[in-house]
């Protein structure tokens, strides 16, 4: 067993190996091949095949700095969706207890709690002051 181990290791030494992307490409290929099993569409099967594929590409490729900045661009792209839907959700989930403006001036948003009235708000970006109902 240690031998076998111990070949793998030098053979993948030098190679890129499994990342973040190499991760979702073959989740997203198990789940088309687990799809095509249930639907009559070979494309989705074919589809399988080339992610899988894909993924065994840039699993064993040498060209370490090229697969590097392809994951990097799929890790700020997630990071850029799961955000906005982290900010949507506590924007959901603050909605009962407070307001969200926009600065008139700067566009910063200033949350303000609710039923305070008519309150002067100061922007913590720009320091304008605007008047709004809470």
């Amino acid at each position: 067993m240690n031998s076998l181990k111990g070949k793998m290791a030098r053979m993948m030494t030098g190679r890129y190996g499994m990342d973040d992307l190499g991760k979702m490409m073959l989740y997203v290929s198990l789940g088309c091949m687990i799809l095509s099993m249930f639907v009559r569409y070979g494309f989705v099967y074919i589809l399988a095949l080339a992610l899988l594929a894909v993924c065994y590409i840039r699993m064993f490729s040498r060209n370490v700095a090229k697969r590097y900045q392809e994951n990097q661009k799929y890790v700020q792209l997630r990071y850029k969706m799961t955000s906005k839907f982290a900010n949507w959700k506590n924007n959901m989930a603050s909605r009962k207890t407070h307001h969200i403006y926009k600065c008139p001036s700067c566009s910063q948003k200033v949350r303000v709690p609710k039923g305070k009235g008519r309150i002067e708000i100061c922007c913590p970006k720009c320091a304008v002051k605007f008047v709004k109902k809470s």
